[in-house]
C-alpha cells in the first residue's frame, strides 16, 4: 500500500508541476524593463522599453509604441519590425525634450501581425529618478572624435549649458 501511496503522491506532484508551466496569457511577450536615458555627450533623452519573448511571434509582426510627450502634444509614435527568432525587443523614442522627475509617463505598445490585427497590447508608466534640466541643451561633443562643442565650450574658457525655457514648470 505504501508503494501505490508514493505512486500516486509522484503523479499529483507532476501534474502540480506541469500546471506550474509558463502560459502566455496575455501575449508573445512580457515588459522585462523601462526606463529613460539620458546621454549627456549629444544632450538626449529617449525612453527605453524592453520587451522578453516568452512564446513564438508570428513573421511579420511589428510593434507600434507610442510614448507620451514630455514637452506636451501628440504621443511620440514609433514603428518597428520585430524578428521572430528575436529574444529581446528593445524600443527607443525619438529624442525627448521636458522630462521632469517623478512624474510618470505613459507608454502603450501593440504588437500587430502582418494583418495588422493586434495580438497583444501593453499599456505601462515609465518615471525618472532625474529631472531633464541636469542635461545641457546642445551637445557637448560634436564629430566622430568626441571634440568639444564649441557652441558650448567658449574660446574664452567659459561654458553655456543653456536652459530650455520652453518646458513647462
Amino acid at each position: 500500500m505504501k508503494a501505490g501511496m508514493i505512486v500516486f503522491m509522484a503523479a499529483i506532484a507532476g501534474l502540480a508541476l506541469a500546471g506550474c508551466q509558463r502560459q502566455p496569457e496575455n501575449g508573445p511577450t512580457e515588459l522585462s524593463g523601462r526606463l529613460f536615458v539620458f546621454n549627456y555627450r549629444v544632450a538626449s533623452a529617449t525612453y527605453m522599453i524592453t520587451l522578453k519573448k516568452i512564446a513564438p511571434i508570428p513573421e511579420g509582426t511589428t510593434a507600434v509604441a507610442e510614448f507620451e510627450n514630455p514637452a506636451g502634444g501628440d504621443p511620440l509614435v514609433v514603428r518597428q519590425k520585430i524578428y521572430s527568432f528575436w529574444d529581446k525587443i528593445t524600443l527607443e523614442s525619438p529624442d525627448l525634450r521636458c522630462v521632469r522627475k517623478d512624474r510618470p509617463y505613459s507608454v502603450s505598445i501593440k504588437l500587430v501581425d502582418a494583418s495588422d490585427k493586434t495580438i497583444q497590447a501593453i499599456k505601462t508608466e515609465v518615471k525618472s529618478d532625474l529631472d531633464q534640466t541636469v542635461l545641457p541643451t546642445k551637445p557637448l561633443v560634436v564629430g566622430p572624435v568626441y571634440t568639444q562643442n564649441p557652441d558650448v565650450f567658449k574660446s574664452d574658457g567659459s561654458a553655456d549649458y543653456g536652459h530650455d525655457a520652453a518646458c513647462p514648470a
